[in-house]
């Protein structure tokens, strides 16, 4: 009987930890989605140096903010993963270590949420100073719209 009341809370925790496992999952995808900005922020820096091109100096200055804003953001995602990590760590240990951790839970669960808000303004900003370098250069040629 004890050992079926064991398996009925480790389930119960399981299931107290699926939610948080799923937000870990979406953390992942936003993840992946930065560092590929961040890879062909890095790619477009390669080709400009190995073109030579007048204007250079200019755009590596704003691809240069924008990994540096892609990069904070990355780092502030990555800690929103590891603070989710410890509130599913901190629900197992409460049940093992029988203390009550709620409180412990909700600030990490809400440093976590302040973290992923700051990491996804951060990439909102890298998306602005990407699209407006794009208006800038459309601007100075005198196009109205992107040639295809």
């Amino acid at each position: 009987m004890e050992q079926e009341a064991n398996i009925a809370a480790i389930a119960h925790l399981i299931q107290l930890a699926v939610a948080p496992v799923f937000l870990l999952s979406g953390i992942g995808a936003m993840l992946a989605v930065m560092t590929t900005r961040l890879a062909r922020i890095i790619d477009r820096a390669r080709v400009l140096q190995e073109q030579r091109v007048p204007t250079f100096g200019d755009e590596l200055v704003v691809l240069s903010a924008r990994a540096r804003t892609i990069g904070i953001s990355i780092a502030l995602c990555t800690i929103t993963a590891l603070l989710i990590c410890a509130v599913i760590c901190m629900i197992f240990l409460s049940s093992f270590l029988s203390f009550n951790p709620s409180l412990i839970v909700a600030i990490l669960f809400i440093t976590a949420m302040v973290t992923f808000i700051c990491g996804l303004l951060a990439l909102l900003r890298e998306i602005f100073l990407g699209t407006s370098n794009i208006r800038s250069w459309l601007q100075e040629t005198g196009e109205s719209k992107p040639s295809r």
